[in-house]
């Protein structure tokens, strides 16, 4: 638009600068046959002119005036054309790609992950959920920034343009048939009013939510959110960790990326591990999850493993032939019968 503006103003200056080589039969008179060209007659020539609609009140009547109609207004009009055609197309384009995409997701709509702030941390979110077999096609974007909503285009998400602490927004990102709802925007109060409006739409969503501040996770969760990330407080602690020790900084740091060395991984239980103390098994057992609760591996209460239990452990974030990762050859699951 500004580029248009532009090549609009400068065709008027060339215009009123060479207006007595022009002739406004409009304004013509006995003792002005050419007619004066004024400021305004000359904006009015411009526009007309550049959008090809030529009246022909106004023309150019010199040879000066006709040789920068032909070598300088002619290509402006065809750059004014094509900026306004062109950005036309491109605004038309992206929103049929965004209806494209919701409405290939739409397809699937219920049990999907509505991410709610598409910058750094709503990418890496996503960025877990898909290398752990999540579908691109179950995740909804929420998001008003531009830029966001082009990344999230660019990695073939569906989105949904607007403020997530609008109930109508969060409405057409179809909240209310979400299995899991992440907050990431970077205010603290918004990411409390999305969680409240989400909780209100499905009062069964896990939501998952950031706060800068530790002093206010607990409004947070009085908010409805059921698990919450201090970003600054866990960035800091990493610091901490990697100044106190360099090589336990290493492995948290290893413990955090995708894809190689170390990952924490929650999985099932297998029918062969039931009855078994939690560090007998091959992999590295931190935690056990028992009716929803989490217990340390330490805790009296699992000393042996049970049938339902869900284990968190550590272990090769790929299968290694001296490490086989126990769950991933089709075993029997302690849960089925």
């Amino acid at each position: 638009m500004l580029l248009a503006l532009g090549i609009l103003v400068g065709t008027v200056l060339l215009v009123y600068l060479d207006r007595e080589g022009y002739r406004d039969t409009g304004d013509a008179t006995a003792e002005d046959p050419f007619g004066t060209i004024s400021l305004v007659a000359a904006i009015y020539y411009t526009t007309v002119t550049l959008s090809t609609t030529g009246y022909g009140d106004i023309s150019p009547v010199s040879d000066g005036a006709r040789l920068i109609n032909a070598f300088i207004i002619t290509p402006a009009r065809i750059g004014f054309l094509v900026l306004l055609i062109g950005t036309t197309l491109e605004v038309l384009a992206a929103r049929g790609r965004e209806l494209f995409r919701i409405a290939r997701w739409r397809k699937n709509m219920g049990h999907h992950v509505v991410v709610i702030g598409y910058g750094t941390k709503g990418r890496s979110a996503v960025d877990t959920l898909v290398n752990n077999g999540l579908d691109r096609d179950h995740v909804v974007v929420v998001d008003p920034s531009p830029v966001a909503l082009a990344d999230a285009h660019a990695d073939q998400l569906a989105v949904v343009s607007g403020d997530a602490t609008r109930r109508g927004v969060l409405q057409r990102a179809g909240v209310a048939g979400a299995d899991q709802v992440i907050i990431t925007t970077g205010r603290d109060d918004s990411n409390v009013l999305a969680a409240l409006t989400v909780r209100q739409l499905n009062p069964d969503a896990w939501i998952v939510a950031s706060v800068s501040e530790q002093e206010n996770a607990p409004l947070m969760r009085q908010s409805g959110a059921d698990s919450v990330i201090t970003s600054s407080d866990a960035v800091g602690r990493l610091l901490g960790l990697s100044t106190l020790s360099p090589t336990l900084g290493t492995v948290m740091e290893d413990l955090l990326t995708y894809g190689e060395g170390l990952e924490v991984a929650e999985r099932e239980l297998l029918v062969n591990e039931v009855g078994m103390p939690p560090q007998s098994l091959p992999d590295q057992v931190i935690a056990v999850v028992r009716d929803d609760k989490v217990y340390r591996y330490f805790d009296p209460v699992v000393t042996l493993l049970a049938r339902g239990d869900r284990l968190i452990v550590v272990r090769p974030a790929k299968e290694l032939p001296w490490a086989p990762r126990p769950g991933t050859h089709n075993e029997d699951r302690a849960d089925q019968d």
